[in-house]
């Protein structure tokens, strides 16, 4: 009999990293939200329901791992160990301290001998709850524990080797892999199991060799279980589970899922599973254990509604696809993938050998030809192109994206072999042949971290009227992750119908901010770039202090709060947590500051007096402008992707500065911020970050409508109006928030009773005067009309 749903858990609410099913009637998971859930089940017929949620910290959980209760048992860095049975499920009976870095893998062994593996690139093992040894070897992380007796343990490590171990020395070397090896399972009378960023797992003997090797996985394998049978069961990033036996793969069982982090096997031959979507599930060949045609039929149009990247299932041209009826000749083997074109959408169907049919497995989205992502330095990217330049000497590797600016990879590529900068557009020439038919920048959203395999950071990105296009960045720390901001928020006026007259555009008082966000997203992202400092000697230091770990959470939790609830929570954010900010952006490398960049964007959207202390707001702005490299950005060269995302998230956090009841005639903060501006090299913004730079100087004029300021620094703004005016290669909405925001200030002049003075005006109105002529719209020349009058 196939594999199929039987039972859901759900109370997770987010990521299930480790699963353990010791009995048929107990699941133990651990998730991302801090917490580890016990399940529990009366009988076989009977639901799982959470008998005990565990909780010792406010850090992620990633092991789990169960230990059989004995009379003497008391039963981040810490190894946390709980009864099941004792009604307090917040502080352990037990801890085990000694790890430096996170432990990300548990085993125990049928006696008790506990064995934890972490980033801090060792493997422990405890006897009675003491430390008994250190296992010191491996050069990267220890991904993967496994205790085979009370002496004898296997490691496996992101350095791409397993090791065997007998007390505390390393026997032997396992060497195969060809990239991090992520999870090791037992096999009776052969040795052990192997799975691997590789997508490949082995089965290997305990003196070293490969008994077969396992290929089906079309990305990341995360775990491996080993059923009754001696059958083996893996998941991974392709969001499958798959069943092996005899070194075939006999079932695939999709999820509804973005990655399969976590597989377990109970002794009646039941499958469990933790995924990215915060459930655990369990699969049964036994068809009475198996969920009702209801409920079955609610998973599996779960599992057909996914989107999937074009990279996930191979190479795509959709004008050589079949129709329908493709899917009446039967697969050759489970899990073989068929794409079909049902009108104009593009469909993945994978054959389930066990019924005989293809499952609609989902939608295929970016399908942009590239086939699958492609290896190069353990980073992935679309294509990685051979280039020859010189005849006997092997060809160069150039790596490329369809995100990527072809001229930033092309620069990059010659200053990484030492070519001269001349050849740029020929490399640029080369790129754009080679990836025709590509719509570059609109790659597919699925993209994670070959190293840690940790979660995507996106950006919300609902549609707005008339906004750019949101901005693409490929997170630089892995060459992988995407990390979309939220498009911009629009200045729209609607157009009267024709039979009346135009309406005043000027004044116009309605602030624009940036608020749109993915919280949990950015707080995880934030996370994984502090456990990956923290994890290397040489970056240690730079990690967050705790006291500053328990202001970015709160900070994460009042803007939870206050982007779900249409109520401001009640206790706002203050110094602290800006200056926890301010600590964390002047010592973290310019890659990895993207998330805390963006968290103050929000922090400055919910909770303006945040930096209201005297010197406060100069001093959070001054640390922005340096943490983006603003001010030593080079003025002669395309900006590092670092530099280009870093800057659009200072634009928005200053957009976001001025809004209703800032007070923008106190301090230095105004003319500082518009000094930093000044220097800004128009030239080289994309156009996202000049749509920012816009929304800057139209909501400082919104400001301005209620609020005079001196005149200096009203100069200085309408000076910066200008030069965005005449840097050229703006589009419409650029310009039409730029000359709103003009309009605003020379209403606003006239308001207060502070003209502006005769030759600035004069300059203003000359050049306003010929916009219309290079923007024809009917919403532009209305506007410059009603500032000419007012000039």
């Amino acid at each position: 009999m196939p594999y199929k749903l039987s039972a859901t858990l759900s109370a997770h609410s987010s990521d299930v990293r480790a699963v353990a099913s010791p009995t048929n009637t107990l699941v133990l998971s651990a998730s991302r939200d801090s917490t580890a859930i016990s399940w529990f089940r009366s009988s076989s017929s009977s639901p799982f329901a959470p008998a005990a949620i565990l909780k010792a910290g406010t850090r992620y959980v990633n092991a789990v791992a169960y230990i059989q209760p004995s009379p003497d048992a008391p039963q981040d860095t810490v190894i946390n160990i709980f009864s099941l049975d004792s009604p307090n499920h917040e502080d352990p009976q037990f801890s085990l301290l000694g790890h430096t870095d996170n432990v990300c893998a548990l085993d125990v062994s049928t006696q008790g001998t506990i064995i934890s593996g972490s980033w801090d690139r060792t493997a422990k093992v405890w006897k009675n709850y003491q430390l008994q040894y250190d296992l010191t070897g491996h050069q990267q992380s220890v991904w993967a524990v496994l205790a085979i007796d009370e002496q004898q343990f296997l490691t496996a490590s992101a350095d791409k080797t397993i090791k065997f171990w007998i007390q505390h020395k390393v026997m032997r070397t396992y060497q195969g892999h060809k990239d991090a090896v992520r999870g090791l399972a037992l096999i009776p009378d052969i040795g052990f199991a192997s799975c691997s960023n590789d997508s490949e797992i082995r089965v290997w003997t305990m003196e070293g060799d490969v008994v077969y090797s396992l290929s089906g996985h079309t990305s990341f394998v995360y775990s491996l279980s080993v059923l009754p049978s001696g059958d083996i069961v893996s998941g991974g990033e392709d969001r499958t589970v798959r069943v092996w036996r005899d070194g075939e793969c006999t079932q695939t069982i999709v999820h509804p899922a973005i990655s399969v982090w976590a597989v377990s096997t109970m002794s009646n031959g039941d499958i469990v599973s933790g995924c990215s979507d915060g459930v655990v599930r369990v699969f049964s060949e036994s068809e009475d254990r198996w969920v009702g045609a209801e409920d079955m039929k609610i998973y599996e149009d779960q599992v057909a509604s996914q989107a999937l990247p074009s990279q996930q299932v191979g190479d795509v041209k959709k004008t050589d696809l079949p129709g329908p009826e493709a899917l009446n000749s039967p697969g050759k083997k489970s899990g073989e993938v068929k794409m079909i074109k049902n009108g104009d959408i593009v469909e993945a169907h994978q054959w389930d050998s066990s019924s005989g049919t293809w499952q609609k497995i989902g939608d295929v989205v970016d399908a942009v030809g590239s086939g699958r992502k492609q290896l190069h330095e353990g980073k992935e990217y679309d294509y990685v192109f051979d280039v020859d330049i010189q005849d006997g000497v092997p060809p160069l590797k150039l790596p490329f994206d369809v995100t990527d600016n072809p001229y930033a990879a092309a620069q990059r590529f010659l200053e990484r072999n030492e070519l001269s900068l001349n050849y740029i557009d020929e490399v640029v020439r080369f790129i754009e042949k080679n990836t025709a038919g590509v719509n570059l920048g609109s790659g597919g959203n699925e993209y994670v971290d070959p190293y840690t395999g940790a979660s995507r950071y996106q950006g919300s990105a609902a549609p707005v009227p008339t906004a750019a296009p949101p901005s693409s960045y490929m997170d630089p720390f892995t060459g992988a992750s995407r990390y979309s901001g939220a498009p911009e928020p629009s200045v729209h006026v609607p157009a009267p119908p024709p039979s009346l007259p135009v309406p005043n555009i000027i004044p116009f008082t309605k602030f624009v901010s940036f608020k749109q966000a993915n919280v949990s997203a950015m707080q995880m992202k934030l996370y994984q770039f502090d456990e990956a400092l923290r994890h290397e000697i040489s970056t240690a230091s730079l990690a967050m202090y705790p006291e500053e770990h328990m202001m970015i959470d709160e900070a994460f939790t009042y803007l939870s709060q206050a982007i779900s609830s249409p109520t401001r929570p009640s206790s706002a954010l203050g110094s602290p947590h800006v200056e926890a900010i301010i600590q964390i952006l002047d010592r973290w490398p310019a890659s990895q500051r993207f998330p805390v960049m963006d968290l103050s964007r929000l922090v400055t959207a919910f909770c303006a007096n945040a930096a209201a202390a005297p010197g406060g707001r100069e001093r959070f702005f001054e640390c922005l402008c340096k943490a983006s490299d603003w001010t030593d950005v080079q003025r002669t060269k395309p900006f590092s992707k670092a530099q280009e995302i870093n800057m659009l998230l200072l634009f928005r956090t200053l957009a976001n500065a001025f809004q209703e009841g800032t007070p923008i005639a106190d301090g230095r903060w105004v003319p500082q911020v518009f000094e930093a501006l000044s220097q800004a090299p128009y030239n080289f913004l994309t156009k996202p970050q000049r749509v920012a730079l816009a929304t800057i100087l139209f909501n400082f004029s919104c400001a301005y409508l209620q609020t005079p300021v001196a005149t200096t620094v009203r100069t200085q703004h309408l000076s910066l109006i200008l030069q965005l005016l005449r840097s050229g290669n703006n589009d419409s909405e650029v310009v039409y928030r730029s000359l709103v925001a003009l309009g605003n200030v020379a209403y606003g002049a006239k308001k207060h009773n502070a003209s502006i003075d005769s030759t600035q005006s004069q300059e203003l109105k000359q050049y306003v005067a010929g916009v219309p002529q290079a923007f024809p719209e009917d919403r532009i020349k209305n506007v410059v009309s009603e500032i000419v009058g007012l000039l």
